[in-house]
Formats: structure tokens, sequence, C-alpha cells
């Protein structure tokens, strides 16, 4: 850990440990091998007469290959791999060698059969995204959603000095403030959802030419429609090159990108509300804020996640504007880019994680929130001058501006001897006396 490269695998590593699951390099190699065996029962159950021997309770011997594989299995993988320097060919061969212990060397040569390395990778990708989104992604970023929404109903009644252009502007509620996350998280999370997750499987330049070449008779347009979405629980990209356009994953990544865009936007605001002293940090015995400032209690976690957000959304950018391109049927520039998706992932969990430890040491300092209110009588401006605009009041707005504009000291009772100087009624005046900064917050 201490030799590592990325903080991923090294600093951070105990809070992506449950990614290696889904973007490891054994993770790979098992979804690959998953696919390659799902590919062979789906040629079976197609009715190829020379797979007509194929014996239906081999099945669960073939499934158990990829249930039970373990690193002793990608050792191995990895080992032939060193002779025949093609990764997806090593996963062929390590799968011939095991039909031969089921029984099934007569059948080994349609593993593989009629495919080309994208059409497992094109599949096992997408897969693995699927399955590390459903996972790991969903379930952390719903319990920092549920974390914020808690905040906002917890604190819905608790009036607070808005700020626009970081001046004092008409008040709001803290609570409406927080749920305005909640909701842009709702309606992000929703359209990353919506997208499909597709895959490429067509062969050599997406044509399905090897198959109709053994099997002209075969509707293999057909076969691999049924394929992906029944054995593999995707959606096929129909016209291809040699690769899967990455449009849709692309998306994927923009949706991410955006999700984190609102993340990076509430931490900002947490950090600063905290360094406006409206949350205070619960302390951990033991921990130090400063090695110099005894006293520090520092924003931390949302500082730590900021910047990790940061870096995910760069790599999520690079991969959506990367990706989609390629020259021609194919180049291989989209190879080793693929094999970072786990990287932003990794990036982004370490910032939920931080995110949820920094909401659980928030409590709110009241104190503070009903000062800066008492402290700017002044934003109650607003509504004054609309209710003499009901009025008929001439010119009210210049002269609540020439008022207000600029000046510190605007109390409670400058306000009120303003009112009692108005040409309105006496119950004008009382409602305009009845407006507070603690009360003026809309709804």
């Amino acid at each position: 850990m201490l030799q590592a490269i990325s903080p991923i695998d090294g600093r951070y590593a105990d809070k992506t440990k449950e990614l290696s699951e889904f973007f490891s390099e054994y993770a790979l190699i098992r979804y690959r091998v998953f696919v390659e065996i799902q590919y062979f029962i789906a040629l079976c159950q197609y009715g190829l007469p020379q797979l007509s021997s194929f014996e239906e309770d081999k099945i669960d011997d073939l499934n158990a290959i990829f249930e039970h594989f373990n690193m002793a299995d990608a050792e191995q993988v990895k080992s032939i791999e060193r002779s025949t320097n093609h990764d997806v060919k090593a996963v062929e061969y390590f799968l011939k060698e095991r039909f031969g212990r089921l029984g099934l060397t007569t059948l080994k040569e349609f593993v593989h059969f009629g495919l080309t390395s994208q059409d497992i990778n094109n599949t096992a990708t997408p897969l693995i995204f699927k399955n590390a989104l459903k996972t790991v992604y969903a379930p952390l970023l719903q319990q920092v959603r549920d974390k914020i929404e808690f905040y906002a109903q917890e604190w819905a009644r608790v009036p607070m000095l808005a700020r626009t252009h970081g001046q004092p502007a008409s008040p709001t509620m803290l609570g409406k403030e927080l749920s305005v996350f909640v909701e842009r998280l709702d309606v992000q999370l929703k359209l990353l959802n919506d997208i499909p997750q597709r895959a490429k499987f067509g062969g050599a330049t997406g044509n399905f030419n090897a198959h109709y070449a053994a099997y002209p008779d075969y509707n293999w347009q057909q076969f691999g429609d049924g394929f992906v979405s029944e054995f593999l629980g995707l959606e096929r990209s129909k016209t291809t090159t040699q690769i899967e356009h990455y449009d849709c994953f692309a998306a994927q990544c923009q949706a991410l990108s955006r999700i984190n865009t609102i993340l990076i936007d509430f931490c900002r605001d947490v950090w600063t509300y905290i360094s406006m002293e409206y949350f205070r940090q619960k302390t951990v015995a033991g921990e130090v804020g400063s090695s110099a400032m005894p006293h520090k209690v520092n924003p931390i976690d949302f500082e730590n996640a900021e910047g990790n957000l940061g870096i995910a959304n760069a790599l999520f950018q690079h991969l959506a504007e990367k990706l989609p391109i390629s020259r021609l049927q194919r180049d291989l520039t989209d190879s080793t880019v693929l094999r970072n998706i786990g990287v932003p992932m990794g990036h982004t969990i370490i910032a939920l994680k931080s995110i949820m430890k920094g909401l659980g040491k928030l409590t709110l300092n009241d104190g503070k929130l009903y000062d800066d209110l008492e402290d700017n009588w002044m934003v109650i401006a607003e509504g004054i001058q609309v209710i003499l605009r009901r009025e008929a009041y001439p010119q009210p707005y210049e002269a609540l501006k020439d008022l207000t504009r600029g000046r510190t000291a605007i109390t409670q009772q400058l306000l009120h001897e303003f009112i009692d100087g108005l040409a309105v009624s006496e119950d004008v005046k009382d409602e305009l006396k009845a407006l507070t900064p603690h009360n003026y917050v809309g709804m």
C-alpha cells in the first residue's frame, strides 16, 4: 500500500475495495469468462447440428467455472497471456482446457466461435459497469441523498439569511436550500438510469461475416439480439464497426459527471456555511485539525470530497470525449483508455464516503443564523416596496433604495420610523411592520 502509485490503491484502498470486484484485472477476466460461457450455451440452444450432442446437465458445470472463478484461475489466464500476448485469446485457451476436464473436448472449438475480442470486451465492460453502478455506486449515492433530505426536513423551519452574489438577500429556509440539492440529484439520477446499457456483438467488423459463412441459413442478427438481451441483460447496438460506439457509455460518464458537479456545489456551500459558523462540526477524540494550531476543526471531509469529485470529472470527461471516436472500423486507443473506467468511479466513491462522514459531523448553530438575520433588517426592503406597489404608492422601489442601498446600519427602528412616515393607512403600516428578517421567508 505504501508503494502504490495511485491513492485509490494506496491511501484510500479501504474506501474503494468493493470496486475491485468490478474494475480490477481479475474482475475483467472473470466477466470475459462469463460472456464466453454464456455465448457457448446460447449456441448450443440455437440448434447448431454440431452441438446437438451437448447435454443440458452440463450447463451447471459450465456456469460453475464462472461462479467459482478465483485468483488462481485468473493467474492461469495471465500465464497463458504471457505466451499469446493477447488477453482475450488467453481466456479462450483457458476455457478450452476446462472444457477438456468436463468431457467437452469435441465441442471446444465452439468457444469464441466466429467472434472477435471486442464481442467479449464490449459485452463484459458494460455488464461490469451496470453491476458496479447497481451494487456499489447507487446505494452509496442514495445514502448521501437521503442524509441531505433528512437534514432538509430536520431544519425545514429554520430561517436563514440568503446570499446572492455573496451579499445579504431575501431570507430563505435552511431546509429548503438543502432540498435544492435533493431535487437536483433526483433528476440527474433518473436521467442516468434512463440511459441504456448497450453492447456490441457482431463479429470482426460487425456483420457476423464468419457466422454467416459457416451457417448461412441461420439468422445471426436475431441471435445476437437475443443473446445480448436474454443472457446478458444488455441492449445490443445493431449496426457497428468492430467496436461498440460508446455513445451511451459516454452519456453515462456525462451523467455521472453532472451528479458529481452537483455534489461539488453542495460541498462548497456546506464548506461556506461552516466558515460562516452556521454549522459546527463534532470533534473526534485524538484527531487534530492542524500541525500548528490546536484550535482548528477543519471541514476536511467536504474538501476531500470536492477534490476527488474534480479528479473523477476530469476522467469522466475524457472517457466521454475519447471513447466514441475510433478510426475507420477500429483503432486500439479505446482499449487502454477503457481499462481506466474504475479510476473515476474510485474517486467518486471516495468522495461520497467523505461527504457522508462530513454530514455526520454537522451540528446546527441556531444562534449564528438568528444573529445574521437580526443584523440585516435591510433584506425586508424588497417586501416593503412590493406591498407599497400593491397600494399604488409612488416610486416605492426608489424610496427603499434611497433608504437602504449601501448602508450597513439598517435597524428595525430605522425601518419602522420610515414606515411611520409613509402616506398609507394604519393597516398597511401594521402589515409592513409585521415583516421581519425571520418571517420574510416565502414558502
